[in-house]
């Protein structure tokens, strides 16, 4: 399996912290809602319960739009990387089962024409 991922992407049996969620989160997104909030300070005074609720809900979407780019690109490497090592143990598998098939057959046929050859020579004394 790919052991170079980013060690900063959570594997699915991570717990995530929000300290580490919001870590994680774009600083143009809260440079976006500061200036949200400044605007509204500014035109207002304070903001009003609802433009509060409309940042916070801005910053989820926005939030869970990159978590959700984040999960596919790590789940489409670990599906990818799984793929690969079963792959990998089928083509294994299956040039071994290869190899023996071969091998026996060999045998068989060498036989046969060893058993034939030493037919051939009895009877020809």
């Amino acid at each position: 399996m790919n052991t170079q991922l980013d060690a900063s992407i959570p594997v699915l049996t991570e717990v995530i912290t929000t300290d580490a969620l919001f870590s994680q989160v774009d600083t143009p997104i809260l440079d976006e809602i500061e200036e949200h909030k400044d605007e509204a300070t500014h035109q207002h005074g304070a903001m009003t319960e609802e433009e509060w609720q409309l940042m916070e809900q801005t910053l989820r979407e926005n939030i869970l739009k990159q978590v959700l780019t984040r999960v596919d690109f790590v789940l489409e490497h670990r599906v990818r990387d799984s793929l690969a090592d079963v792959l990998q143990t089928a083509v294994e598998k299956l040039a071994h089962e290869i190899r023996v098939g071969l091998k026996n057959s060999l045998e068989e046929v060498v036989t046969r024409a060893v058993t034939q050859e030493i037919a051939k020579a009895k009877v020809q004394k």
